[in-house]
């Protein structure tokens, strides 16, 4: 094992890329562990993501990949170390912070860590809902609602997350049917007036998905839906399918030093990227449940770094 690193980052998406940036810019040689995590295609849920309309500086669509390809490019530049491997376990109980990564459990020290590990989309599991993701198939209004401007689309779901998203989507669809396998919602007494008040929704209680149409096309033409009572099933028109049941962070290899949300996502400090521990830094998807941006991720990115090279600064002085 050589020298503690300065900087270990984990992880690849749009937070981690651009951390990796920022450190290699301040001369802090960072080794970014960029993952193995979604069937062997490092770079987060952009890399699921077909078109990206709402990223800055790209007048015309850019594609997920090409995106984290760029960012990617840009880290090698500047002098991010990359490896292609996921990182299996960690220390933070103790400084220097020890990573073990690889198929032959290497281990690396590093003075700072900063966890950009990301989250991921809960589906129904359907093989035509994974076969046309980023086709019609998102589990974000934000990121694909208007590619479907004026479009009949369908949302599955009962949290306050589903009940944001088909009211948000109702703002620019001609209609939303939202789709709950349960005969109440689960989601706050404020969100679900909004949608019941809402004459763009209609909601479909105790029904679930049984197929999405159409895999041969590569795009989505309408969804089967069964009531879970009656086993009556209906085909809906519809012409894009968001599913809205939650997101898992990718937090576990933590959880035994770190402080967690409820949720299962890291806590940090209000303002900050820093966790629980000093020295270890959180950002992006892993800590934001709140706006599960490209944009927002990649901010809290830069902001981990900078914070990772105060924090180095501020301990040799001491």
């Amino acid at each position: 094992m050589s020298e503690p690193r300065k900087v270990i980052v984990i992880g690849s998406g749009p937070a981690g890329n651009t951390a990796g940036i920022y450190a290699a810019r301040a001369n802090l040689k960072p080794l970014m562990f960029e993952g193995l995590a979604r069937g062997g295609i490092p770079g987060g849920q952009l890399m699921i993501t077909n078109d990206v309309e709402n990223y800055p500086g790209f007048a015309s669509m850019i594609t997920g990949p090409d995106l984290m390809a760029a960012m990617r490019e840009q880290g090698v530049k500047q002098g991010v170390e990359i490896r292609t491997e996921d990182v299996n376990k960690v220390d933070l109980s103790k400084r220097p912070f020890t990573v073990w990564a690889g198929d032959d459990n290497a281990e690396y020290e590093a003075e700072t860590i900063i966890i950009a590990t990301g989250a991921q989309a809960r589906w129904l599991g359907l093989p035509s809902e994974t076969a046309l993701q980023g086709k019609g198939v998102s589990a974000c209004a934000v990121c694909d609602g208007a590619f479907f401007r004026d479009q009949d689309v369908a949302v599955v779901g009962g949290g306050d997350t589903a009940m944001e998203e088909a009211t948000y989507l109702a703002g620019l669809c001609r209609s939303v049917a939202l789709i709950h396998r349960r005969d109440e919602f689960r989601a706050s007494k404020a969100m679900q007036s909004r949608v019941l008040s809402n004459r763009k929704i209609e909601i479909l209680y105790n029904t679930e998905v049984d197929e999405i149409f159409d895999v041969s096309k590569g795009e989505v033409t309408g969804v089967r839906v069964r009531n879970n009572k009656t086993n009556e099933t209906r085909l809906l028109d519809v012409t894009g399918y968001f599913v809205a049941i939650g997101h898992k962070p990718n937090s576990d290899i933590f959880k035994d030093f770190l402080e967690l949300h409820d949720n299962g996502y890291i806590r940090t400090k209000p303002g900050t990227t820093q966790t629980s521990v000093p020295g270890v830094f959180a950002a992006g998807d892993v800590q934001d449940f709140v706006y599960r941006q490209a944009v927002t991720a990649a901010g809290s990115g830069c902001m981990a770094a900078l914070e990772a090279e105060r924090w180095i600064a501020a301990q040799s002085h001491h």
